[in-house]
């Protein structure tokens, strides 16, 4: 077996021997949460103020997205739409046209729904430059939406957690 001592880049494996570089291992996990309340009556996406970044040590890693959005509806007949952006594109977004509360959204017809919604995404950045993720929301009609709300008794913390995965 061939070990590479590199004094800037540490130590370098062959792929896939020994513990340190064996396929499948968490290699990092960067967390953030963000509380400050933002809400929109808008179809189209905005910032939820959450984001995180992290800078894969290897190209070939996966990146898993873990997130938490707190949310509240302002009305009857309103949901919320949660969109997963990278560097300030997006990279997966449920429709908005609801079609019986897909993943990443949320939909109701009680007055004042409060709560979290999970987002989950498994990425492959294929980079080893610090790479930003972002939460972003829709509401589903004019009544509107809250995210990270500050009147609500689960207060309003929603949190991200981005994991590197070498494969």
């Amino acid at each position: 077996m061939t070990v590479i001592i590199d004094g800037t880049a540490g130590i370098t494996f062959p792929s896939g021997s020994g513990t340190q570089a064996a396929q499948s291992k968490v290699l990092q996990v960067v967390t953030a949460t963000y509380g400050t309340q933002v809400s929109s009556t808008s179809g189209t996406y905005a910032t939820t103020g959450l984001t995180a970044s992290i800078t894969p040590l290897f190209s070939t890693s996966k990146v898993a997205v873990f997130a938490m959005v707190s949310y509240q509806t302002l009305g009857n007949n309103t949901g919320l739409g949660l969109a997963l952006y990278k560097g300030g594109s997006v990279l997966w977004n449920p429709s908005l046209a609801y079609s019986g509360g897909p993943y990443g959204a949320i939909y109701g017809s009680a007055s004042a729904l409060a709560g979290f919604i999970p987002l989950n995404y498994i990425d492959s950045p294929a980079t080893t430059s610090s790479t930003t993720y972002a939460i972003y929301f829709a509401s589903y009609n004019s009544t509107g939406v809250k995210v990270q709300p500050s009147d609500t008794t689960n207060n309003g913390q929603s949190s991200i957690i981005l994991m590197e995965i070498a494969v």
